[in-house]
């Protein structure tokens, strides 16, 4: 019979890489690095609850979670993972959530706020019906959408895939922007400091809201996230330059072959080129020419999303009471 074993994350890294290697619910936002670096910056105001399912002393599954005001959430938070979920070894779904729910309710705790989930997560495919099974009340419900496309292997069949108005209007801006003078986008493994400072100013500049999300622990968090990122291989920074001036940058993610967008900034002296937008088509344009196999806008329904060719997903938050 499976147990529940809490511990923290020193003692559960390996086993937890371990079973995310060969997990089918392989969310980036959900590795162990991630979620490490998220409590280190976010987890005041909240007590780690994170636990090794384990099934004859093997690990069949991880709960990543954290208690807040006596309600259980996954370890992250919707404004910086854009999606998470449990870490479940494939074929052992019932077993891990009937022995993560008995311990639970064991430990006084019968209220879980999971978000946000993609429709495809295991806590949707499974977690309803042994929550019916052991009394529990659930609900779940759409709370924001994520944006993605699949990338053809071309870089005109992307464009022909797009309606006539939306290739015009990419191809004018781009056209324009060439008037301007020498354009350059490069994509780098390995940013420099210079260039994660430049990426948080545009980020800064481009947007009040962003600006208002920038605070100092916040941008502690992405200077870190960089860091990390770039240890695993997976950091992606773009930068857009005119006439060798930084206008624009993306800051991407590359994992299991796809790219996350994870966010964006310009110049606001240049928003009349739409450097903002054109960055992300070439951010495009180099995922084309890399071969990768999908390109990952995430989370919120912003227009340009649409407007370069992507397509929303629902995403859920579940809740569960007893």
């Amino acid at each position: 019979m499976a147990e529940v074993i809490l511990s923290d994350f020193a003692e559960l890294e390996q086993s937890w890489q371990q079973i995310y290697s060969r997990s089918t619910y392989r969310l980036l936002f959900s590795s162990p690095g991630w979620s490490r670096l998220w409590w280190k910056h976010f987890g005041t105001g909240s007590r780690l609850h994170l636990a090794a399912v384990m099934d004859n002393k093997q690990t069949i599954g991880i709960a990543p979670l954290r208690v807040e005001d006596n309600i259980i959430k996954f370890i992250g938070s919707d404004n910086v993972c854009d999606f998470l979920d449990f870490v479940i070894e494939e074929g052992r779904e019932m077993d891990f959530f009937n022995a993560l729910l008995s311990h639970l309710s064991g430990q006084g705790l019968t209220s879980l706020h999971l978000s946000p989930l993609l429709p495809h997560s295991a806590t949707l495919r499974f977690l309803p019906d042994v929550a019916k099974q052991k009394g529990f009340n659930l609900t779940s419900e759409q709370i924001d959408v994520t944006v993605e496309m699949t990338l053809p292997a071309e870089l005109a069949t992307y464009l022909a895939g797009l309606n006539g108005k939306q290739r015009h209007e990419i191809l004018r801006k781009e056209r324009r922007l060439n008037e301007e003078g020498e354009i350059n986008y490069s994509m780098t493994e390995d940013a420099s400091p210079e260039m994660i400072e430049t990426f948080l100013r545009f980020f800064r500049e481009s947007r009040d809201d962003k600006n208002q999300f920038l605070t100092d622990e916040v941008q502690a968090y992405f200077r870190e996230l960089a860091s990390w990122a770039e240890k695993e291989g997976i950091l992606r920074i773009g930068m857009l330059e005119l006439n060798g001036v930084p206008v624009a940058s993306t800051f991407c993610f590359a994992y299991q072959n796809d790219i996350y967008l994870y966010n964006s900034g310009y110049n606001p002296d240049y928003r009349w080129l739409s450097v903002g937008i054109l960055s992300k088509y070439f951010c495009i344009k180099r995922s084309i020419e890399s071969g990768n196999r999908r390109f990952d806008f995430l989370k919120g329904d912003e227009k340009y999303k649409y407007y370069l060719g992507g397509k929303g997903i629902p995403l859920y938050r579940c809740i569960i009471n007893k």
